[in-house]
């Protein structure tokens, strides 16, 4: 601020300064006053400059840059789904490049918000050979069976072998390889990241990636592309890892090594797909010494089988850097040569692919945190344990684990009446709490208590006392065939957002609020929520944008709406409340329906939901499969999908991409959309 009060106040005569001194200062506090109000103005004039550019302009200034070069906004703009300032700000690259394949797959990133790769399969087309002239040599019908890395892309966004041409029209997403039509790949699955997490054991030898023990897919993590004009590569997306890609790149490099030349590493440079390290040991495991195989049987790699190199006169040069570990990517499965010694702790960072930010983990949670409440306990320091830190806020406070390791514990969570207390991962964090036995909640009267983040397995929330409010934020209940929260206590009003659980027990005198999560009973049989009993009608339910795995039997079902029940719900009041734009079963008793699914039982079958997968611990986990009927993908309020991922809005973005791609298309072209994951 060039108007400085202090400043002012100085330049004035002595004797004003004198005189405002013995009478309070009061024309100190008018210059302070206007020094306020000028700043104000310098700020908005400055704002005023910015605003002429759309890099820095405020967000309602945006439509009105759009409206002067001619942008045609889209309808449904949201934060996820894609970004309106990049595409105002690309749109007259966009029409000077229009219909390149570059620019395309651009446009899908700006308007989807999805990583994205344009192909033109007129490149990918076979050409009949004529011998005396125009020889093609990378479009024979017939693909060399010596390039592995050709046929491990064949039928995907990368792949280069040549194909006989298909008539069948692109846009139906049936034909693909013709002169005129273009591509658009795109990946619905994002990469999270897990840092320096503690490996499951299972025995000496074996270990995996994930702190549960699941078998993962494991991805890459995606390199931004530096220039528009490149096409991305497999490490631009977020992939799921394959096993002879890896295996290749490690050969080289160990290659390399004793050839004493460089390579230029995709997948282990500066950011590797995967990293293990020992706990002792001065750095991870170097990857020459990992070797990339298939461990579906468990296979223990040969540790004292040195590698040979073949020199050019056919002698050989033994290279005594042995291999200590094996990885399968597509397994998530680790592998000694050696038994780890007792005590050595095995930590990984990897990548794994899921839809949203739901379930906890490494994004940014900050918005949910509670801001107001204090003190913090931090955990592993001060407080080695989350036990020693829950008994140091029983008054109130927050309990802050600030890293993505495993804690071992059977925990106790203890508030005095009209307190609160919070268990957090720190943001940008995924702990796992292994539970030895059932998390208790003591809430004496008028008590809240929220968890927020964290990955809970081998037990069950139980609350006792009086508790008055539970909530769950951005939390993984690992589901099982048990109940995972039990809440047989009245008047708890319990809310449960953007996680996974498994089945509840709630009393038939509280409530649960639901949102954006995935309820698990893990079989549609089983019973998802109700009474503590597993037969009784349990609490009142609210309940918007979640999937429900396993029946529910609910007193009293004030709302659902833009959600999937696939077994039975059965209110026991039927007067009141409303179901709206959900997908149950026509078995179901409920309030009044409105524009639900199915509408009749000749449909019924027809528009049950499919899934990906409902394997918790899959990439594709809770994502509805693509074959899904319309009136369920975009069966919602806002034309979005129903279920746990509505948030998302994919129906648009899809919608938004095809009006963009009629925009941007040269004459005589026609563009598909492919999903990839």
């Amino acid at each position: 601020m060039s108007f400085d009060a202090q400043r002012m106040y100085e330049l004035l005569p002595a004797i004003y300064r004198i005189r405002d001194a013995q009478s309070g200062e009061p024309l100190k506090a008018l210059l302070s006053v206007m020094a306020d109000q000028v700043g104000v103005l310098e700020e908005d004039l400055a704002q005023l400059y910015d605003d002429q550019f759309i890099e820095t302009c405020n967000d309602w200034v945006v439509p009105y840059i759009g409206d002067l070069i001619g942008y045609r906004a889209l309808h449904n703009v949201v934060p996820k789904v894609g970004s309106q300032r990049a595409e105002v700000a690309h749109t007259i690259g966009f029409r000077r490049r229009k219909g390149a394949a570059a620019m395309l797959e651009q446009l899908a990133r700006d308007v989807t918000g999805w990583n994205a790769r344009a192909v033109e399969f007129f490149e990918q087309l076979g050409w009949t050979q004529w011998t005396p002239n125009h020889i093609r040599p990378n479009s024979f019908y017939a693909p060399d069976l010596r390039k592995w890395n050709v046929l491990e892309k064949i039928n995907g966004p990368f792949d280069t072998v040549a194909h006989t041409v298909d008539v069948r029209h692109i846009a139906t997403g049936q034909g693909k390889y013709n002169i005129q039509n273009i591509g658009i790949f795109l990946w619905r699955l994002g990469a999270y990241s897990q840092t320096n997490s503690p490996a499951f054991q299972l025995d000496a030898n074996r270990f995996q990636f994930h702190p549960l023990g699941l078998e993962t897919q494991l991805f890459t993590n995606p390199v931004t592309e530096v220039e528009v004009t490149h096409l991305a590569d497999p490490i631009n997306v977020p992939d799921p890892l394959r096993r002879r890609v890896l295996y290749e790149e490690l050969e080289a490099r160990r290659q390399a090594l004793v050839d004493g030349t460089e390579i230029s590493p995709v997948y282990f440079g500066a950011t590797p797909v995967f990293k293990i390290t020992l706990s002792g040991q001065p750095g991870p495991v170097p990857f020459e010494k990992i070797v990339i195989c298939n461990l579906s049987q468990w296979r223990i790699p040969a540790d004292q089988k040195p590698y040979l190199h073949v020199n050019a006169d056919g002698t050989t040069f033994t290279e005594f850097k042995k291999i200590i570990l094996a990885v399968d990517p597509v397994l998530g499965r680790i592998t000694f040569a050696k038994p780890v010694p007792a005590g050595v702790q095995v930590r990984v960072n990897f990548f794994y692919g899921f839809s949203d930010d739901m379930g906890g983990g490494e994004y940014d949670r900050a918005a949910t945190f509670d801001a107001l409440l204090a003190p913090v306990e931090k955990v592993p320091a001060p407080h080695a344990t989350i036990q020693d830190a829950l008994n140091a806020v029983v008054t109130g406070g927050v309990v802050e684990i600030a890293n993505s390791d495993r804690y071992n514990e059977t925990l106790t969570i203890n508030v005095n009446a009209g307190q609160r207390v919070e268990l957090r991962a720190a943001n940008e964090h995924r702990p796992t709490i292994g539970l030895g036995g059932d998390l208790v909640i003591n809430g004496a009267a008028d008590a809240e208590v929220t968890l927020n983040g964290l990955l809970i397995s081998g037990g069950a929330i139980r609350v006792n006392g009086a508790l008055r409010a539970l909530r769950l934020r951005h939390c993984t209940l690992v589901p099982s065939v048990n109940a995972s929260l039990s809440v047989d206590l009245p008047n708890v009003a319990i809310e449960i957002d953007h996680c996974i659980v498994g089945a509840l027990r709630v009393h038939e005198r509280s409530s649960v609020a639901i949102t954006d999560s995935i309820v698990d009973a893990t079989d549609v049989n089983i019973v998802a929520i109700a009474a503590a009993n597993g037969t009784d009608a349990g609490g009142t339910l609210q309940i918007a944008d979640s999937t429900i795995i396993g029946t529910v039997h609910t007193l009293e079902l004030q709302l659902a709406a833009n959600s999937i029940f696939m077994s039975d719900v059965r209110s026991e009041k039927k007067q009141e409340g409303c179901v709206r734009f959900c997908y149950l079963p026509l078995t179901s008793i409920v309030p009044r329906r409105y524009r639900c699914q199915p509408e009749d039982e000749s449909h019924a079958l027809r528009v049950r939901p499919q899934f990906t997968s409902l394997r918790y611990g899959d990439p594709g986990y809770g994502q509805l499969a693509l074959r899904t009927a319309t009136e369920i993908r975009e069966g919602a309020d806002d034309e979005a999908e129903m279920g746990a991922f509505h948030e998302l809005h994919q129906p648009q973005r899809e919608t938004n991409l095809r009006i963009r791609l009629d925009e941007y298309l040269r004459f005589g072209l026609e563009a598909g959309i492919f999903y990839v994951t």
